[in-house]
């Protein structure tokens, strides 16, 4: 009788959710693919109000061009949104604001995940002391209240878009890190991994190729999710003055610029706040809908 073989060659497992598979569960979830077409629609909408600007385009009029004597006009058919205290238009200058808040974000969340992963990674994979001293320097930067140490950093550096990005970047990695780690301590016990190392791989080629492809769908999840925090803490700069400078338009100077004349105009509180609500709720029922969609077990429920 033939003596069964076992196969002891180098391989990486096939993840749990892939392609049409991961599709296929996330469009089950009713809520969350409304969320995604909705946010397919704002960057369309920021993308293309943002081009035309540049071309010198502007539709329903220029973002930054005062008209005194239009100033305070109620929503109506020639300014749908209303104007501000300078008659500027509020439907242009939310429009315009939609790829500054969506710019910021996605930069922010680049930066965090990019040293999340790092850090995230080399800790789990290695352990013992580089695992600890990684894992307290976490623990120190979260025991700082994070919207604190953005609005002290961004207080201490000349505020713009760019600048405002790298610092919420810099200070909302620590989930990443841990959310890594965690996912490297497992996979690194795995049976694939261990016969890497047994056949002699070098630490990056484990690292990048074995482990890394595998404990990314969670950090996924979380950069999405990681958007919509982003977006409220940029909202939250430009409105105590930190954040985005006039006369560029943010959701949130905006709102700034209104709180004063809630009672006269409400137009500039309502239609800001109402987009900053609309998307980032958009990016949170998005990002739940992946982390059920990477979750058979809550997929079954849907």
């Amino acid at each position: 009788m033939a003596e069964a073989t076992i196969d002891t060659s180098e391989s990486t497992p096939v993840p749990t959710v892939v392609g049409s598979s991961f599709w296929r569960r996330f469009r089950k979830n009713i809520p969350s693919l409304i969320a995604l077409v909705v946010l397919i629609l704002l960057f369309a909408v920021g993308l293309s109000y943002w081009i035309l600007h540049l071309s010198g385009v502007h539709w329903p009029a220029d973002p930054n061009q005062p008209d005194p004597p239009a100033q305070f006009t109620p929503p109506s058919v020639g300014h749908p949104l209303g104007t501000d205290d300078l008659g500027r238009d509020v439907l242009a200058r939310v429009l315009l604001a939609t790829h500054i808040s969506l710019l910021i974000g996605f930069i922010a969340v680049g930066i965090s995940v990019v040293i999340g992963v790092t850090l995230g990674s080399i800790s789990g994979y290695f352990g013992g002391w580089i695992d600890a001293i990684i894992m307290r320097f976490v623990d120190i930067m979260l025991s700082i209240p994070t919207f604190f140490l953005v609005l002290t950093v961004a207080a201490l550096v000349r505020p713009n878009i760019w600048y405002i990005a790298i610092v919420i970047g810099l200070t909302r990695w620590m989930a990443t890190s841990r959310l890594v780690r965690a996912e490297f301590l497992t996979l690194r016990e795995t049976d694939y991994v261990q016969a890497a190392r047994a056949t002699g791989a070098p630490h990056l080629r484990i690292i990048f190729r074995h482990i890394l492809p595998n404990a990314l769908p969670p950090v996924f999840v979380s950069a999405v999710l990681g958007v919509a925090g982003a977006i409220l803490y940029e909202a939250s700069l430009s409105y105590l003055g930190f954040g985005v400078q006039p006369p560029d338009p943010s959701w949130g100077n905006i709102i700034a610029g209104g709180k004063q004349y809630i009672l006269d105009a409400w137009w500039l509180i309502v239609f800001p706040g109402m987009a900053i609500f609309i998307t980032t709720l958009a990016f949170y029922l998005t990002g739940e809908g992946m982390r059920i969609a990477l979750d058979p077990k809550e997929t079954k429920q849907i």
